[in-house]
């Protein structure tokens, strides 16, 4: 049993959805993007009323093509979205920030999440403000920079540092759900080099997509570290590169069938563009799954 917010995680149970709203202008899917409270509100209400439990919220982009912003830019762009979806929803809001002190703001405003790409290591004092304010947290695989591991066995010694460092500072890990790192990450793309586009041998697709389509595949073996996964695979590259498919636009049905099998494979939060399409995915994997156990 996990919480993020006030929403339960139950092993076994129902899926927790999280939609994302996007403020930065380089997000690559532009349909996420939204500008202004009242814009904000309104996109995040019909995600809410589509099925989202919570919703994820940043300032910032993280993409092969996003530029880092500076943290007053990121503050003035994520609080007051913050503060008006806190005002006007009555779910969990959550502050995807790697700075501390933005997400000491965030939490001020209203969020009760914090989604760390960085897994508490790109700021020091970031475990600090979530084990203050006894907030829940979205830790993704990261040893130095967001991304940078991508075979399993890295990506749980990734989150197995993550989850020290929770306990070293007293968060609660009732409270801490894990993301394997899935995506074309810029410090996933260093560490390749060339070899990290170059097309595969007897395949249409790249390395970086086959090393996501691993992750997927062997995502159960994360279960051994007893925390909620969170998948956020929602239109990204490698199923572009499978499907030869360059816009993330024309990726939704992709989407639904990577997130269906996730959740076949122990995904148990789903974090998305579009809440009512994978929603229905999620919810008919569930029933195969739990099919699948009875006499």
């Amino acid at each position: 049993m996990a919480k993020l917010g006030k929403v339960e995680i139950a092993d076994g149970g129902p899926a927790v959805i999280i939609a994302v709203l996007n403020l930065s202008p380089d997000s690559f899917y532009r349909e996420s993007i939204v500008c202004g409270g009242d814009a904000a509100v309104k996109r995040a209400s019909e995600m809410v009323e589509q099925g989202a439990s919570v919703i994820d919220v940043g300032a910032m982009g993280t993409g092969p093509r996003s530029k880092p912003i500076s943290a007053e830019r990121e503050r003035h762009e994520l609080i007051p979205i913050i503060r008006a979806l806190a005002r006007e929803l009555d779910i969990p809001i959550s502050a995807d920030t790697q700075r501390a002190e933005i997400a000491e703001a965030a939490i001020g405003a209203g969020a009760t999440v914090v989604n760390d790409i960085s897994g508490l290591k790109a700021d020091p004092q970031m475990a600090e403000v979530i084990a203050r304010a006894g907030c829940s947290a979205l830790l993704m695989a990261t040893k130095h920079a967001p991304g940078d591991v991508y075979k399993i066995e890295e990506i749980k010694r990734a989150l197995k540092g993550s989850l020290n460092i929770c306990r070293e500072h007293g968060i609660s890990l009732n409270r801490v759900v894990i993301d394997p790192a899935i995506g074309y990450w810029p410090a996933r793309l260093a560490r390749l080099g060339l070899r990290a586009r170059r097309p595969l041998k007897g395949q249409p697709y790249n390395l970086a997509t086959l090393l996501d389509l691993r992750i997927l595949a062997r995502l159960g073996e994360l279960k051994s570290l007893n925390r909620p996964i969170c998948v956020g695979i929602s239109r990204k590259s490698f199923i572009g590169g499978v499907l030869d498919l360059p816009r993330p636009e024309d990726r939704l049905i992709g989407s639904l069938a990577a997130t269906a099998i996730a959740v076949l494979n122990g995904a148990s939060v789903v974090r998305t563009h579009d809440v009512r399409e994978t929603l229905q995915a999620v919810r008919l994997a569930e029933a195969i799954r739990n099919a699948g156990g009875r006499g």
